[in-house]
């Protein structure tokens, strides 16, 4: 069983809105608010129930979007208001995080913090709290820290990190220095790196003391890193805080915490990798989404949908319906349908990455109705 870590605090940042799952996932009700593990939870509950035996709920803060605070507060109760950070608009993972460490550094300058994706799925508890405690010995020794996931197929759709010479750190038997990140590889790259077993998934999981993180931002992008520390300075003074945000976020630039931090940290020396041994998905597409419901059967066709109403006849691949209509599939393999009161997605699992174009399309039309 996990105790709570005194000096460590978790960040969820709940951003964005998961374009390639649409029209399950929109911009008022991204990713994260869906249950689409069938727990009975959206993937945000998820990441708190994990993370709250390790940090207590006192000690778990959310970054997310105005518009998403009445929900994000819905399904955390427990949340302290202090502890919802507030985007105006959306800025990137570094801007999030970085806020997230700048206001925590204010509040206490030793605290370490470890930032956990709101909109990812992770089966293995005790594995991931193993992780978790390895990477806060490390962070203590002023390393950030990654988790990376051995991979278990030559996937294509995540970026990697490249393990390089072990380091000695008590408490932390599997550290590793990290060499340097890799883009997502075609087919052939990433099954060399399958086989060369010093590659691992970026699964976008960052722990630090918050200062060391502020330092690394500093010395890369040290125009964000002056917004975020003005803003953390206003931000416990509720007068402040409104008119602060307004005049600094919407000039903040926009970046990867992957290319503000990490990758710099690595070409110093100063990142480490934990590898995580529990089963993790970032639900990026609908592929992965049939996958994790049908466990990698091929044959099966999943479904999601409290009122989902089907007749299938050799059919697989994934089924979501909001709606109460009846819906047929009779002999076809791989498709993905996506059944909505005002819009229809019909496509395979096979093309599922390219439904992100479907939405750029509909930005540039001006169908923002159906975002």
């Amino acid at each position: 069983m996990a105790h709570v870590i005194p000096d460590f605090y978790a960040v969820i940042p709940a951003g964005g809105i998961g374009s390639r799952l649409w029209p399950l996932s929109r911009a008022d009700a991204p990713k994260f608010l869906h249950d689409l593990t069938g727990s009975g939870h959206s993937l945000l509950r998820d990441t708190w129930d994990r993370l709250e035996p390790l940090a207590g709920p006192d000690r778990i803060a959310v970054v997310t979007g105005r518009a998403h605070r009445a929900a994000v507060e819905g399904e955390l109760p427990g949340i302290a208001d202090a502890n919802v950070f507030l985007e105006s608009e959306p800025r990137e993972s570094a801007a999030a995080i970085g806020l997230a460490a700048a206001i925590l550094h204010r509040r206490d300058p030793e605290v370490i913090i470890g930032s956990f994706s709101a909109d990812h799925v992770i089966r293995g508890t005790q594995v991931f709290e193993w992780a978790v405690q390895q990477a806060v010995q490390v962070a203590r020794q002023g390393y950030i820290v990654t988790i990376g996931i051995p991979p278990t197929e030559p996937s294509v759709g995540f970026g990697y990190i490249k393990k390089a010479d072990e380091i000695v750190v008590d408490g932390a038997p599997e550290a590793a220095l990290v060499e340097r990140f890799v883009e997502k590889p075609d087919l052939d790259t990433a099954k060399e790196y399958l086989a060369d077993r010093s590659y691992l998934w970026n699964a976008g999981m960052f722990i630090a003391k918050a200062s060391v993180l502020l330092e690394e931002l500093a010395a890369n992008e040290p125009e964000l890193h002056a917004g975020l520390v003005e803003l953390a300075a206003a931000w416990d003074d509720r007068d402040l805080r409104g008119p602060a945000v307004d005049r600094i976020w919407p000039r903040l630039k926009k970046i990867a915490i992957d290319y503000a931090v990490a990758e710099p940290a690595a070409e110093r020396g100063r990142l480490a990798v934990i590898p995580g041994h529990f089963d993790w998905d970032d639900v990026g597409d609908f592929a992965s989404l049939t996958k994790l419901i049908t466990h990698g059967r091929k044959n099966d066709l999943a479904v999601l949908g409290p009122k989902a109403r089907v007749l299938t006849d050799a059919a697989s691949g994934i089924l979501v319906s909001q709606t109460s209509r009846v819906i047929s599939l009779v002999g076809v393999k791989d498709i993905v349908v996506v059944d909505t009161e005002d819009a229809l997605l019909v496509t395979t699992v096979e093309h599922a990455q390219r439904v992100k174009g479907v939405v750029e399309s509909l930005k540039v039309t001006g169908r923002g109705d159906v975002l």
